[in-house]
């Protein structure tokens, strides 16, 4: 009795960690993999307090001066300072009379001196900024976080519907085959006989500029790498015994399909999910900067460098900074997201 009692184990013993908890096991011991993760986490968070009105939500307010310096740059004379003094150097001109010929000249004088005492009263605007200010004397930090939601956004949000229409595609050309196959067959190569940026531009010149349109552009033009991959997985699995398995225990197609391929095909499709959203932030900054992308009453990190151009002329990079900082903290930590995820979803590895 006491042999049979210590031979005994319970079921949940035996049971083995699944696909899943193996794959979040290799991700937490990868330390790039964790941190990439954590920086990924704070963008997406920034966002949505950016989304929900929690920061950034007066961006568009005039805080500083024109071309603001940063905080750790305000022993530098700024240029509306510089050019006031440029002013008030400047010889003046004798007063003309010119009451015979405009009968509002006597007026003019006491205009002026209203005008003076309201710019007085108004509160002064801040000759620095945490991280200094447009040519409006916006801050540039808020508008950094600001033009965060729209490029994460619409990485995220057209990365997902390229993975869905490729999963879909890639899934019905691999299991069906024959005419299905080489129809998407004919439509998948019709895509990719056109370059890819090329596609995307004529795209974005046809469409009427905004938000969902460069996300319908991008989702159109990107699902061909996922639909190939996906393909490929599906006619490699079709054959294997637990889909015929589900064939003879009255599965239908759909079932077979999504229900018992489509999880062994998993790592393929998050993988390639990830690797969009990065090439989509930055395609979307690209359109953005060639003025093809969001309208112009919205910022992006592309509208943005699309300003910073002309501010380097006159020595001012802190635009350019912020914007081409976190687009490039982002991008980075997503693209070794992808490489930890690749490794921790990858099967062979045991």
């Amino acid at each position: 009795m006491s042999a049979v009692m210590t031979n005994h184990v319970s079921p949940t013993a035996q049971e083995s960690p699944g696909l899943w908890a193996l794959a979040w096991r290799r991700l937490r011991a990868d330390r790039v993999g964790m941190v990439s993760l954590v920086v990924v986490i704070l963008f997406v968070a920034l966002m949505l307090a950016s989304f929900l009105g929690l920061i950034a939500k007066d961006w568009n307010q005039e805080r500083g001066v024109s071309y603001a310096n940063p905080s750790f740059l305000a022993h530098l004379e700024n240029l509306e300072a510089a050019n006031a003094t440029a002013k008030d150097s400047a010889p003046k001109a004798e007063p003309v009379d010119l009451s015979d010929i405009d009968p509002l000249a006597p007026r003019y004088k006491e205009w002026e001196e209203r005008a003076a005492k309201i710019a007085v009263t108004e509160t002064k605007r801040s000759e620095t900024l945490p991280f200094g200010g447009d040519k409006w004397g916006r801050d540039v930090l808020q508008k950094a976080i600001k033009g965060s939601e729209v490029s994460i956004f619409v990485g995220l949000t057209a990365a997902f519907f390229a993975t869905l229409i490729g999963t879909v595609l890639g899934a019905m050309a691999g299991y069906w085959g024959g005419r299905v196959n080489d129809f998407l067959e004919w439509f998948y190569n019709i895509f990719t006989s056109i370059p890819y940026i090329l596609l995307i531009l004529a795209f974005a010149a046809v469409f009427k500029r905004g938000l969902d349109t460069i996300i319908v552009i991008l989702a159109l033009t990107g699902w061909t790498g996922i639909y190939r991959l996906v393909r490929a997985e599906y006619i490699k699995h079709c054959g294997r015994e637990y889909v015929k398995a589900a064939q003879a225990i009255g599965a239908s197609h759909l079932s077979r399909m999504f229900v018992h391929i489509l999880p062994n095909a998993s790592h393929v499709v998050l993988v390639q999910l990830s690797l969009h959203v990065v090439g989509f932030i930055k395609a979307e900054v690209i359109l953005s900067f060639l003025g093809l992308g969001v309208p112009v009453d919205m910022v992006s990190w592309g509208t943005m460098l699309a300003e910073a151009q002309n501010e380097l002329v006159i020595g001012k990079w802190w635009q350019l900074f912020a914007a081409g900082a976190s687009m490039a903290v982002l991008v980075t930590a997503f693209s070794m997201l992808t490489d930890s995820l690749r490794d921790a979803l990858d099967p062979k590895i045991k």
